[in-house]
Parts: structure tokens; sequence; C-alpha cells
């Protein structure tokens, strides 16, 4: 496996694709872990992270411009909470053939309001593109698909797609999909179908709460503005030295007046 590090992110392939949004290639390398993407400086439309290693669909920086995430062919099992936080553009992401378990551990796509459908499936030769497919696959090739009500489950969940596996979302499903689960017995099936898995995912850490006290918010807007300076690899890098000894540039010296480039001082 190979770690999804500044000097893999800085030899990736990058690209104006056919659709005309600037991409990334991460696609191949048995990545286990999303991390240090930070080092993109938010530079690109849509990360190809398909043939990977990856368990857990987490582990992104704020990245404003990200719109598209392909991660087919991975062994995703969980996806991390309010990634709205991190990733407000994405408009969509392909996890065909992962393994997804559970209707309810597709609750946290709910936050995401701009993910309306997924539009294009990539087929690569020797990194190159041979074709392009509109293909607005969500979930196909994975366990989650077998559920009872999926398809109505993930419609009524999900309001702000309009393209599901295939199959353009109608108004009659939509008012099927809801009144499906209109009521309180509606409510005990959505329930009782939608239960989240239990699976620890090695390598991923443990999902953080929000910060509740003061301090914590702060510290936590310190590392937002730290990470929109950063304009180099360096400065990346020096940042995440900085946080690996718990120093947070703006907070460090008690003037909140830091910036990547003054770590150095």
């Amino acid at each position: 496996m190979v770690k999804l590090s500044p000097e893999l992110i800085e030899q990736c392939a990058s690209y104006t694709n056919p659709v005309k949004d600037r991409e990334i290639d991460f696609r191949g390398y048995k990545i286990p872990v999303i991390e240090n993407l930070g080092a993109t400086l938010d530079q690109f439309d849509t990360m190809d992270l398909s043939d990977n290693e990856i368990r857990k669909l987490d582990g992104f920086p704020y990245l404003k411009r990200l719109k598209n995430i392909l991660i087919s062919n991975n062994k995703v099992i969980r996806i991390g909470e309010n990634l709205e936080e991190s990733i407000p553009n994405i408009e969509s992401i392909i996890l065909t053939n992962n393994n997804m378990q559970e209707l309810g551990d597709l609750d946290v796509l709910a936050t995401l309001p701009n993910l309306e459908c997924l539009r294009y499936l990539h087929i690569f030769v020797q990194r190159k593109y041979l074709c392009l497919y509109k293909v607005p696959s969500l979930l196909l090739g994975n366990p989650v698909t077998t559920k009872l009500h999926y398809r109505q489950y993930v419609i009524n969940k999900l309001p702000q797609l309009r393209i599901l596996d295939f199959a353009k979302i109608k108004e009659k499903e939509r008012k099927q999909a809801k009144s499906l689960f209109k009521g309180k017995k509606g409510a005990e099936l959505a329930t009782n179908i939608g239960k989240r898995s239990k699976t620890f995912v090695p390598g991923a850490g443990l999902d953080v709460k929000k910060p509740s006290s003061k301090q914590d918010r702060e510290r936590e807007e310190a590392i937002r503005k730290a990470i929109s300076s950063a304009k180099t690899l360096g400065e990346v890098e020096r940042l995440q030295a900085m946080l690996a000894v718990n120093q947070v540039p703006g907070l460090t010296n008690g003037k909140g007046t830091d910036t990547v480039e003054e770590m150095d001082e």
C-alpha cells in the first residue's frame, strides 16, 4: 500500500478532462486512507480515487472547488460525518463496487445540498481516456442495494438526487417513497430498515465530535485559515509539521496573527 502523501500528490497526473474540469488522478496506487489533500491547494474539480484500498470516505480538508469524487473499486464501508463542512459543493460521488452494507449508512449524504446525480464514469487504459460514458450510478455493486425498499429509502432520504443507479428519479417515485415512510408506521419502517453498520474501520481513526468549547472552535478556524493560506507544497509540509506537534498557526504565540509563511520564524 502507498500513503497518500504530499509527495505522491505532487507527482500524480493532473489535466483538464473531456468535460473541461480540472482533474487529479490517484487511481490504482492501493491507497488505504484519504489524507493530506490540503496539498492539492483546492485546484481541482474532480478527484479520481478509483482502484485503491480505501475503507472510509472521509479525511477531506476544506475543498470548496471539488465537485466530483470517483471512488469506484475500493473497500468503502463507511461515509464520514459532516462532509458538507469540508466538501460543500460536491455534486457527484461514484461509489460503484464498494462494500456499503446498511441503508442507514447512506443518511450522511443527505447533508450534501448539491449532490444531485452521479454523472460520469471514466474508462482508462494506461492512464489515458478511451471514452467517457454518462453513467449516473451511485451504489451499484454494493451489498446495500439488495436491501428491502433500498431505492425508496434513498429517494426519501436524499431528496436532492435526480438520478439513482442508471435511472432518473420520477415524480411518481418520490410520491411513493414519501407515502411509504409517512406517519407512525412509515417512521417505524424507516427506523427498522435504516440501521447503521457497526463496523470499525482500521486506519481511519474514530469520528471526531464537533468542537464544543470556544477554544476548540478557535483552533478549528485557525487550522482552516492556515490551510487556505498555504500556497506551495513547502508551506503545506511546514503546516503538517506544526500540527504534528500540536501547534496551530494563529494560536501558537497568542497573538492570532501567524501565517503559514511565518512558521519558520
